[in-house]
């Protein structure tokens, strides 16, 4: 597991960052860059969400179509400045994989931190990243917080 940090200042207020980042609708725009399904989701309620203590599953589609992504615990949610997410395993078809290796290889944090300094907002992305996804996070993390940037800067 490493440890990876990713940043980047939008032009826009930190209140309306903080609502777009974490959207349905817009989430699902500037994470479409990891996956074109990209979609979260809890398992009470489809429209998820990102309350304190909330179970939330970050899912996708396969290449093949099949059901997957990331099983997650909102750990913390300050509105404006800090949102913790603890992952605990992987989502495999209509299975949650929290235990055992495969589990264990992508369990880790992903932490977003908000600033806010003369109207632009600097989003901190703190993320454990699996050691096999370290060079596909190199690239494609920037490139979704470009996308972040231009959904909100719009």
């Amino acid at each position: 597991m490493k440890k990876m940090q990713f940043k980047t200042d939008i032009n826009a207020p930190v209140a309306n960052v903080f609502s777009i980042m974490l959207d349905k609708e817009t989430f699902r725009k500037w994470t479409a860059v990891f996956n074109p399904d990209s979609d979260f989701e809890t398992p009470s309620s489809v429209e998820g969400n990102w309350n304190k203590g909330s179970k939330i599953l970050f899912i996708g589609a396969s290449k093949t179509g099949k059901r997957e992504g990331m099983v997650g615990w909102i750990r913390e949610n300050i509105p404006n400045k800090f949102v913790s997410i603890e992952y605990a395993g992987i989502v495999d078809g209509d299975d949650e994989i929290t235990t055992g290796p495969v589990a264990e290889a992508w369990q880790g944090f992903e932490n977003y931190s908000f600033t806010e300094k003369n109207g632009t907002t600097t989003v901190t992305v703190d993320i454990d990243v699996n050691d096999e996804m370290v060079d596909y996070f190199a690239v494609t993390y920037p490139k979704a917080l470009e996308k972040l940037k231009e959904i909100c800067e719009a």
